[in-house]
């Protein structure tokens, strides 16, 4: 089985305090742009195995391993060659490690016919991180808590086109954590989303974006490069450090 995990942006991130267990209360939207994505490939095997090629990942674990022996606890489910071709970049805010994880999740119910109900999986999903429950469905959603709390938003951008600036930065999410001073915005980010894309420019904020800048001065050039070339609205995803523009299709 082949599938193809996609890479997310965040269209405005508001970081609104810290809680007491250390993690961030956020609101966010995130967008899936199917793109950009990995190749991942699972078949059955008598032995277990991972392999990856493309963009190299970092450490002895991954999280395609981690699925595999979280559903092994649970299921009877025979070994598996694992091969995954990474084309995301990692470190950038484009959610690429989030999306491996929910995709193996998916294709592991599907190759062993687990008869998982979406809910069922994204519970399994947060187990792996924050972000990976939004790559079960797949749609764009209104995030709130840590990541978790999730509300489907009707956002159709297939008008425009997502254009990509990839630094040859990695910003670590302790590092941009470290910096950022929670707040709480003067209006919420759901209704400013549902304002025309041509008012986001002025209000639609990611706030890792003034630690960023401030310490990588190049970004926020990068930045200003997006709007010289002509897009109607340019941030970074996530914690960073990759920018995007959205432009209009001709």
């Amino acid at each position: 089985m082949i599938v193809y995990p996609n890479a997310k942006i965040n269209i405005g991130l508001n970081v609104l305090e810290k809680r007491a267990d250390g993690y961030h209360e956020l609101s966010s939207v995130f967008y899936p742009v199917k793109d950009l994505c990995d190749i991942l490939e699972i078949l059955p095997s008598t032995e277990f195995s991972f392999s990856s090629s493309g963009v190299e990942i970092p450490g002895d674990g991954n999280i395609c391993t981690k699925v595999f022996e979280m559903l092994k606890q649970d299921f009877k489910v025979s070994n598996v060659n694992i091969h995954l071709h990474k084309q995301i970049p990692i470190g950038a805010g484009l959610g690429g490690g989030s999306a491996d994880g929910a995709f193996m999740l998916k294709a592991m119910n599907t190759l062993f016919d687990l008869k998982l109900s979406a809910a069922q999986l994204e519970k399994y999903a947060l187990q792996l991180g924050a972000d990976c429950p939004f790559f079960i469905d797949n749609t764009p959603k209104y995030v709130q808590g840590i990541g978790e709390e999730m509300t489907a938003i009707d956002l159709d951008l297939s008008a425009y086109e997502i254009q990509f600036i990839f630094p040859e930065l990695h910003i670590s999410t302790a590092e941009a954590y470290g910096g950022i001073t929670p707040r709480t915005p003067e209006t919420n980010l759901l209704d400013l989303i549902n304002q025309p894309i041509e008012n986001w420019k002025e209000k639609v904020k990611n706030d890792f974006e003034i630690l960023a800048f401030k310490k990588y001065p190049q970004l926020e050039k990068m930045k200003a490069q997006l709007y010289a070339d002509g897009t109607i609205y340019a941030s970074m995803s996530g914690s960073g450090s990759v920018l995007y523009g959205v432009f209009n299709s001709f």
